[in-house]
């Protein structure tokens, strides 16, 4: 369901947007690392934040990423992705390691700390793809 130029995107550095959904209807959004597994885009977090609350209770996920290319008409491209997210428990270390390795360096040991906690994993299986870009239908 993912096209190839959008797995590009999410393979890259290229920061996303996480926009769920809050209990009272308001959209919240936050800025994360992402990465792609399979046909499903993932990301890490070591406490439990807003945005996995709000995916347990409404599993509705939509992720916006920039790149730097321009199209034919000089409009910034973006990938928009709508899915359905899943939140799981433990891995959380393990997959921000391999995310930092794209985001901050080769090198680089993340998270920063001895001994990090569980953490969790999300996993958004992707339903709808849109934007400004190659991946987006005309």
């Amino acid at each position: 369901m993912i096209p190839e130029s959008a797995r590009a995107v999410l393979e890259s550095d290229a920061l996303a947007h996480i926009a769920t959904i809050d209990a009272d209807g308001s959209p919240q959004v936050t800025l994360a690392w992402v990465g792609i597994d399979g046909d499903e885009i993932v990301f890490a977090t070591l406490p439990d934040h807003r945005k996995l609350r709000n995916i347990r209770r409404d599993p509705r996920v939509t992720i916006s990423i920039e790149t730097p290319n321009r199209n034919e008409y000089g409009l910034q491209e973006y990938v928009v992705l709508y899915g359905r997210g899943r939140v799981e428990e433990g891995g959380a270390a393990e997959m921000l390691q391999r995310l930092a390795h794209t985001y901050i360096g080769p090198d680089v040991k993340f998270p920063p700390m001895p001994d990090p906690p569980p953490g969790y994993v999300t996993r958004v299986t992707v339903e709808r793809v849109g934007g400004i870009g190659p991946w987006a239908k005309r």
